[in-house]
Order: structure tokens, then C-alpha cells, then sequence
């Protein structure tokens, strides 16, 4: 869960902490700019955002972890080759369109990475691509080079914040989180409301820290740090195309403590990551399921993420209605579909610090049923609203809360093996948004 439990009064009071959290690390600048386009595919008006990270020189400390999705967009493959390259010298990151299985997509997002390079006096494969949006659509490649000045003529090395805003697209609001280690930081930001389950949605991550770390701790520490993390979210099941979490250094402060750096760093993803599913498409509850004493990491994992992802329960959750023989029935399906011989005879559940089951029964009565309802609503972000011109949204923009659904389950083996997997619940919002995402 988040480092610290926080309660936000109002939008005003949210960006007043998020502004608190986005001083950059020594070393980074971002800078946006922002034009019209109409689609080739779909002609209607549309903005795109372009954002660009860029380094005070170029640095041969970086990482990145990318979508295990089969069809990867363009800026994904571009970025695996930048992997082997010497050294990282900006990000270019545009919203609206993903540039995936789009004719011509890498030559696409080469040119805009050689334009940006040109503009800043890099080389052109020290610039890393990233889109996000409407996947199968072209990239409006003229307009975005004609943008890119002005983009550069914004690089600041004040804030995040204009970073932060410039990769959202259905997001209600920016995600921001910092660490400190030492006299230095690490300062993420995120971009997810739907398509997410990285397995590593349509998911951006980037993470700048100005402490000194070697290329090689911090491919190994981002690989470690993602699993718990990132690759723990779902709020839909669907892996998108363009997932991306980098992580750059600018080397400027040394590095006091290896360990506490690697700590720091499992801790802004951890958080950046409930940040994900906080602010997904139509979420008005996050689900927290803690699995314990699972024969394996992975398994534990696994059952977290079906009963996250059971639609029927995810329906229950998102009307306050504590339904557990739907939760049941979807631990039920994922084992005999997985570990059809497993023994369930020790398994136990709990639902907000309630026990609901043991011994292979449910343990339910008139007062756990009201405390689990009361549990239900205290998670709750927002009451739904009524639609407007039959359409469903979310009547807030920021987070009011940081608590979850909370469930339990004691899987009663002895691999003494647990997993943490946060979702969200299936709501008219989140139907009513991907119905319409294109219109």
C-alpha cells in the first residue's frame, strides 16, 4: 500500500500535494506542446500532446521494461533497440495515438526521435519514443515535427507537473510520486486508466532519479521492483500494446546506499501503481487481495489476479454488495482450472478483517453482512451519478481516499509463499468511457 494513507478534501488540496511531491531531480528538464490534428482515419478534430524529457547531457545509466504484449507498438520496438545503446539523451511521448501496427509506425517514430534529436544536438538513437492512445491509427508525423520546437523551447528543470499532465488521456487526473535517498531523489510519473494488466495497460511510467547508479543495478533493480508492483494491476485484464516503465539517471548526486536507493525505488512504483488503478477508466473502488501461504509467488499472484479480474464479483464490489459466493466462485474456477488437486481443506478468506470462510464453509451472519457493506461503502471513491445524455462519468477529478476493498486469503498450504494484487471494480463508467473512447 502507499507509504502514507492520505485524505484529499478537494481537487485544490490533491494538486497542492501533487506540486509538493514534482520538484525534478538534478540533471532533467520536460517541456510540452500541444497542437490540433484531425485523424487520417477518423476525421475529426483531435489534440495531441507531445512531452519531452530531456537530460542535461547524455547518460549511460537507464533501464527499461516493455509490454509482453505480441503486437507491441512501434516506439516499443525502437525502444528494445535503444536498450544496447550507449547512452539515453531525452524521451519523446505523445498521447491520442499508440502508433501500433500502423503503417510505416517505426519509420515514424524514428523520424520524430531524429527531429527531436536534431533539435536538442543529441545523437537520434539517444532519444527513446513512447505514444499512447487509439491503437491502429498513423502517427500525424508532420504536425508532431512541426510541434517539437516548441516543446524544446518549454524545457524547464523546475516542475514534473507539466510532464505529469502532458501523458494523460482518459486519466481524471496526474500521478506523481518521490522518493529521497541521500541529497538526491527519485521522481516518477504515471499515465494508466485502461487496458491495464502490464505484464512486463495502455501503461507509461517514467522514473528519474539524479543519483549515481550503474546501467546494470538498475536494470536488475527496475526488473525487480516491476513484479510486485506494476505486474500486480489489473483493472481490466487487457495487456496493452505500448506498456513502458523507464527509468534514467543523470548520475549528479552520488549514491550513499545501494540498498536504500533499491528500496526507494520498489516503493515510488508500489505507489505509482495503486496510483494506476486508483485513477482507471470508471474505478470507484480499488481492490486489495493479499494472498498467503501459497505454494509459489507466481501462484499466489495468479489467484490474486482472478479474483481481481472475476467480472460478476467486480460488479458486486462496485455496488456495495458484499456477494462472497462470487468471490468464492472465482478462487474455485481459478484452482480447479490451475491446481485441480489442490487441497482447499485449510483455505481461509476475510473481507475487510472479517472472516467469511474456513474449514470449507462460509462463517456469514446478519452483523458481518452489515460490516461488510459498511466496509464496501468506506472504499468507495464516489457514489455513481446518473448518466447525462445516457452517458456515465465520474462526477470527481482526484482521489479522495487511499483505502481499499480489503481481502484475505490463507491459501493453508505450507509453501509460506504470498502475493499482493491490487484491482479495481466494473462500473457504467467504466462501460460507458471504452464505448465512446473513440467517439
Amino acid at each position: 500500500m502507499p507509504s502514507t494513507q492520505m485524505v484529499f478534501a478537494d481537487r485544490a488540496s490533491h494538486r497542492e500535494w501533487l506540486l509538493a511531491q514534482s520538484a525534478l531531480p538534478a540533471g532533467f528538464r520536460v517541456g510540452c506542446s500541444r497542437f490540433d490534428f484531425t485523424p487520417a482515419e477518423a476525421p475529426k478534430p483531435a489534440r495531441m500532446t507531445l512531452t519531452l524529457v530531456a537530460l542535461d547531457r547524455p547518460s549511460p545509466d537507464f533501464a527499461a521494461v516493455f509490454t509482453r504484449n505480441a503486437f507491441p507498438g512501434a516506439p516499443v520496438t525502437v525502444g528494445r533497440g535503444r536498450l544496447a545503446g550507449p547512452a539515453l539523451s531525452a524521451i519523446i511521448i505523445n498521447n491520442k495515438i499508440s502508433n501500433v501496427c500502423a503503417p510505416g509506425g517505426t519509420e515514424a517514430a524514428e523520424r520524430v526521435c531524429a527531429e527531436t534529436a536534431r533539435l536538442l544536438g543529441v545523437p537520434a538513437d539517444s532519444v527513446l519514443p513512447s505514444s499512447t492512445g487509439v491503437i491502429g491509427w498513423g502517427l500525424p508525423v508532420g504536425a508532431m515535427l512541426s510541434a517539437l520546437p516548441g516543446a524544446v523551447a518549454a524545457l524547464s528543470a523546475g516542475s514534473v507537473m507539466p510532464a505529469a499532465e502532458g501523458i494523460v488521456t482518459t486519466d481524471l487526473y496526474p500521478k506523481v510520486r518521490r522518493a529521497a535517498v541521500g541529497a538526491g531523489s527519485i521522481v516518477g510519473i504515471a499515465k494508466g486508466a485502461g487496458m491495464i494488466e502490464p505484464n512486463m495497460a495502455t501503461m507509461l511510467v517514467y522514473l528519474m532519479t539524479d543519483l549515481a547508479v550503474p546501467r546494470a543495478e538498475l536494470r536488475r533493480m527496475l526488473s525487480a521492483a516491476v513484479e510486485p508492483s506494476f505486474n500486480s494491476i489489473s483493472v481490466d485484464s487487457d495487456t496493452s500494446t505500448s506498456d513502458t516503465v523507464a527509468l534514467v539517471s543523470s548520475g549528479r548526486v552520488p549514491c550513499p546506499d545501494a540498498r536504500a536507493f533499491e528500496s526507494a525505488l520498489a516503493r515510488v512504483c508500489s505507489d505509482l501503481a495503486e496510483d494506476v488503478v486508483r485513477n482507471g477508466e470508471g474505478v470507484r473502488h480499488v481492490i486489495r487481495v493479499s494472498v498467503v501461504n501459497a505454494p509459489g509467488f507466481g501462484a499466489a499472484r495468479a489467484l490474486g489476479k482472478a479474483i481481481v479480474n472475476a467480472p460478476l464479483f467486480k460488479c458486486a464490489v462496485a455496488g456495495n454488495d458484499p456477494n462472497v459466493g462470487r468471490l468464492v466462485q472465482a478462487i474455485g474456477k481459478h484452482v480447479g482450472a490451475h491446481d485441480p488437486g489442490a487441497d482447499l481443506s485449510g483455505m481461509r478468506m476475510r473481507l475487510g478483517g472479517v472472516e467469511i470462510f474456513s474449514g470449507g464453509a462460509f462463517r456469514l451472519d446478519p452483523g458481518k453482512e452489515a460490516a461488510l457493506v459498511a466496509h464496501m461503502r468506506l472504499a468507495e471513491l464516489y457514489a455513481s451519478a446518473p448518466p447525462k445524455n445516457g452517458v456515465y462519468s465520474p462526477p470527481v477529478d482526484f482521489p479522495a481516499h487511499e483505502r481499499c476493498v480489503e481481502i484475505e486469503v490463507d491459501f493453508g498450504q505450507f509453501g509460506g509463499a504470498s502475493a499482493v494484487v491490487l484491482g479495481s471494480d466494473l462500473t457504467h463508467e467504466y462501460v460507458s468511457e471504452n464505448a465512446d473512447y473513440r467517439s
